[in-house]
């Protein structure tokens, strides 16, 4: 090629992306969003982000923009929230404004907006007012959600024992232990260990959450207009879903085949008990599309959190024997050997309520939030956030803000504790979000945390044959979650 046709293409080329540029950087101040890095065509702000430190990159540039800035993935704008004072700001203070949901796109295509937590607007009011209302009262048959959890931390017991105080990793366990609360509470039933459907359930999860997690699945969410259009592992998302979908809807078939109306065994007995009720109001969002969205919904809200919370807690307290020890004192004082722990023990249990309060603080499952969407436009500390803008409220940054932690980066229990001993409340004590999105899960996650953590504590001293550091209990986080170490402890009969 003559070369003066090449630097004609490649002025050309220059003149015409300096063309692009200023035009975006025209429009992008015009609109009076927060400040931020000058996205790029195409691709926006995705420079900024380091390859497997998203939280890390999202708190650098906090120290450069504040506490409220914009990023761009791919063509729309992000505003990101960091700190607990911006977070409360907009969460509560105006919580109407910040009350819709995101947009997740590795799962939207799926979901459609339907379920308890991907839904907005008068769906989303009329589901969540059921979830939160079925969950309080329970009246599902004889059994408490309580009783339902202790139950489950037996089985969770007899199986550790199995392996005779050898090391093992506990993940796979724990995450069947609590998801079989979520299938008691939702199916009514609860499934055995090697059961291989249970298996093959969990399996499916772990598939999903696996490859959402990957680079793949990341990319997809960052730049959702250009991934949408390139095949790759993302792609086998819905089909994953889908088989998911064929197991729930079995379980809603059987159910409806055997319900009794006088006595709703579990979740979907209960929804479907309401569908009944509605099916001549024709602006009910009970219907069976809500009720399967729902039900994947809450499994994966409530598997993976627990269980990785829980995880994070063994790895933390093999790390901290003396820690371990004091937890054992107030078990033994308080509870004892002779009965299972219960909810009303929590209140009489000031340092492991401090502990798993820290456990949570420090584990931060969910770094991010689960993505909020503005409303209507807002006008927000001088600013102007446009009706469907993406609204991510850091949890990260509000779980380790100095001003409420004093040691944010390291675990320590005195940070729920006074000078006297007894606990105390932190404002930034967010781990499940807050205002009208706050997970409606959360005395559940709360109950199974406690009861899970003292019956394993009170069967067991946990240890372990590798040398820790607190780099190493620090989370890692994959995708948009946060993940312990690969770990083997053994438990130790006491």
């Amino acid at each position: 090629m003559d070369i003066t046709v090449l630097a004609t293409l490649i002025l050309a080329l220059l003149v015409s992306c300096m063309f692009i540029y200023s035009t975006w950087d025209k429009m992008y101040r015009q609109r009076n969003l927060p400040p931020g890095p000058m996205p790029l065509p195409i691709i926006g702000s995705i420079l900024h982000i380091k390859h497997g430190e998203l939280v890390k990159s999202l708190n650098q540039l906090r120290e450069k923009y504040g506490s409220i800035y914009t990023l761009y993935f791919g063509s729309r704008p992000v505003v990101i929230l960091a700190g607990y004072q911006m977070v409360k700001d907009a969460l509560i203070d105006q919580a109407d404004e910040f009350s819709n949901r995101g947009r997740l796109p590795t799962v939207d295509g799926f979901f459609q907006a339907h379920g308890i937590i991907l839904s907005n607007g008068e769906r989303w009011k009329q589901l969540r007012r059921f979830t939160l209302m079925t969950l309080r009262n329970f009246g599902m048959g004889k059994r408490s959600i309580e009783e339902r959890i202790q139950e489950e931390a037996q089985f969770l017991i007899k199986e550790l024992k199995s392996h005779k105080q050898s090391p093992l990793n506990p993940t796979n366990i724990l995450v069947q232990a609590v998801s079989n609360v979520i299938c008691s509470v939702v199916f009514g039933n609860r499934f055995d260990y090697k059961n291989l459907q249970f298996l093959r359930l969990l399996n499916l999860f772990n598939d999903i959450f696996q490859r959402m997690s990957s680079t793949w699945g990341q990319v997809h969410d960052l730049l959702p207009e250009i991934m949408d259009r390139i095949p790759g592992p993302h792609k086998k998302i819905n089909k994953l879903l889908d088989k998911l979908l064929e197991f729930v809807s079995e379980r809603v078939k059987m159910n409806q085949e055997t319900l009794d109306a006088a006595n709703p065994r579990d979740f979907i007995d209960c929804f479907l008990i309401k569908m009944n009720q509605e099916k001549k109001n024709p602006n009910s969002e009970f219907t069976e599309r809500n009720l399967l969205m729902s039900l994947i919904q809450i499994f994966f809200a409530g598997t993976e959190t627990v269980s990785g919370t829980l995880r994070h807690g063994l790895l933390i307290l093999v790390k901290h024997p003396e820690i371990q020890e004091k937890l054992h004192e107030e078990i033994d004082r308080v509870i004892g050997d002779n009965r299972c722990p219960s909810i009303e023990d929590r209140s009489k249990m000031v340092y492991t309520d401090a502990v798993i309060h820290e456990i949570q603080r420090f584990s931060d499952v969910l770094p991010l939030n689960v993505p909020h969407a503005a409303a209507k436009d807002i006008k927000f500390h001088g600013y102007t956030i446009p009706k469907g803008t993406d609204v991510y409220p850091l949890l990260y940054c509000a779980l380790r803000d100095p001003e409420y932690f004093e040691t944010p980066n390291k675990f320590n229990p005195n940070h729920f504790l006074d000078q006297k001993g007894s606990f105390k409340k932190e404002d930034a004590f967010i781990p499940f979000s807050t205002g009208k999105r706050i997970c409606a899960g959360e005395g559940l996650a709360k109950m199974e945390l406690f009861l899970f953590l003292t019956t394993i504590l009170q069967n067991f001293k946990l240890t372990t044959k590798m040398h820790l550091t607190d780099s190493d209990i620090s989370p890692k986080m994959t995708g948009f979650g946060n993940v312990p170490i690969p770990y083997e402890i053994s438990f130790m009969s006491r």
